[in-house]
């Protein structure tokens, strides 16, 4: 019935069902409660008042729309500023990135797909990289050089699409038989050939696969730049919230106490017997944001950026998009960031 309204009156069910679960977590630890919500009562799985949120957004009325209708980075301010609730933990459970609610892949065992929510310019959606499959399933991105390539590559060659006005589906939703037997089975290189071929008839300028990629790159960088103007596109803004890296709550971790006390053995070295619920919950956070930090690392070395997150100058000057304004903009973000 809510996906049928939220249809009906042109509401993202992502961020529709991202938010709605937020302030239900809210509800369920004491932050808020009917004073706040105008007297919805918010209990987990409460879906007739859910639904009422999303009337409200509709109507533009209430606590749906003058609050949850805002989105979860907006309310992470908002709460912190007017409930006094904890910012990191608001943080944590708060499933967005770049002001974009997460499309919903439960993304804790797949270091490739927090990337790819992570580190994409526009947040955290599956049109740019969606690598869950390729690295869980496949098994196609066993080190971090393999995840960074595959950060770089994929949304280059997506972004290829969206420039060209192109489908992406023929490209890999029929593989030809033997591309399971190519050196980058996950590329379908032959298909791409058929695009350098379908480019070249199109305009008459003969062109490579690398070219290709090579035309996105271009407009993917000039983005990042465009979006450092307008105070983001660093470090800081490409992290996913830890629900989608580890567990948040003791409730979380031992639902799932088997499977993250074998990962505490064989992955970590630490033996969990013995130690309180909280200690093994520190203990894999920590462990689980250092990997995502290594492969932040990989991936801004792939792509050509600095620590920060900034095109280096040899990538603005390989790309030919080191325009004066460009070169002034990136050099004095950088300077600010080094200088902290």
């Amino acid at each position: 019935e809510l996906n049928f309204y939220a249809d009906t009156y042109g509401i993202d069910t992502i961020t529709l069902a991202n938010s709605i679960a937020f302030v239900m977590e809210l509800w369920e630890n004491g932050i808020i409660d009917e004073k706040d919500t105008g007297g919805l009562d918010l209990t987990w799985g409460n879906w007739k008042d859910a639904a009422e949120l999303l009337h409200q957004m509709a109507r533009g009325e209430g606590f749906g729309a003058e609050v949850v209708g805002n989105g979860v980075r907006w309310m992470i301010d908002y709460f912190t500023e007017t409930k006094g609730a904890d910012r990191q933990f608001l943080h944590d459970i708060g499933m967005q990135g770049k002001g974009l609610e997460i499309s919903e892949y439960v993304t804790k065992e797949s270091l490739a797909q927090q990337g790819g929510y992570g580190m994409t310019l526009k947040g955290p959606q599956h049109d740019e990289a969606w690598l869950i499959f390729m690295d869980m399933v496949e098994k196609l991105l066993p080190t971090f050089e393999d995840k960074a390539e595959a950060l770089h590559y994929f949304p280059m060659w997506r972004t290829w699409f969206s420039l060209h006005g192109l489908c992406k589906l023929p490209w890999n939703d029929i593989e030809p038989p033997d591309n399971k037997n190519t050196p980058e089975p996950a590329k379908v290189m032959e298909h791409v050939e058929n695009y350098t071929w379908l480019f070249e008839g199109t305009t008459g300028v003969p062109i490579t696969p690398e070219g290709l990629i090579e035309q996105s790159e271009r407009v993917y960088n000039f983005q990042r730049v465009f979006i450092l103007k307008f105070g983001y596109g660093t470090r800081e803004h490409d992290y996913v919230p830890y629900r989608a890296m580890g567990p948040v709550t003791v409730e979380e971790y031992e639902s799932r106490q088997e499977r993250y006390d074998k990962q505490l053995r064989e992955e970590i070295g630490v033996d969990p017997e013995g130690l309180s619920t909280e200690e093994k919950m520190r203990i894999l956070r920590k462990y689980r944001e250092d990997r995502y930090d290594q492969l932040v690392d990989a991936v801004y070395k792939r792509r050509g950026w600095d620590k920060h997150g900034i095109p280096t100058l040899e990538t603005l000057k390989r790309l030919h998009i080191d325009f004066p304004e460009v070169i002034e903009l990136v050099e004095r973000k950088r300077a600010e960031l080094n200088a902290v």
